[in-house]
């Protein structure tokens, strides 16, 4: 049995499996709810941030960025987080007493 006879029938298959495919794929990649694109984060309370505690409220996300630089050269781990109240300053409970102490010296306010 020979398929010289169905040649004129490859063509149109194969560009139906090629569209095909290419449906699938288009479908995939612009379905909602299962991105792989993470999502822009989004503000929370000041308790919604799990382990981590305020030490700090600065009136502006430059002070709150140089507090927590302080607090990384200080070797505490040190978070800049921009809540619904405004930006916080937020460490682990372990170290939030050590952090209180070195924002409340010379070149910072808690």
């Amino acid at each position: 049995m020979t398929f010289s006879g169905y040649y004129y029938a490859v063509g149109p298959v194969v560009a139906l499996l090629v569209v095909g495919v290419l449906v699938l794929l288009l479908r995939w990649t612009f379905s909602h709810g299962r991105s792989l694109v993470e999502r822009r984060p989004t503000s929370g309370s000041s308790s919604e941030y799990g382990l981590l505690e305020v030490v700090s409220a600065p009136a502006t996300f430059v002070e709150a960025e140089v507090q927590r630089r302080t607090l990384q050269d200080a070797g505490i781990r040190a978070t800049l987080a921009p809540t619904t109240e405004g930006p916080r300053v937020m460490v682990f409970p372990e170290e939030a007493g050590l952090a209180r102490q070195l924002l409340a010296g010379p070149g910072g306010r808690p």
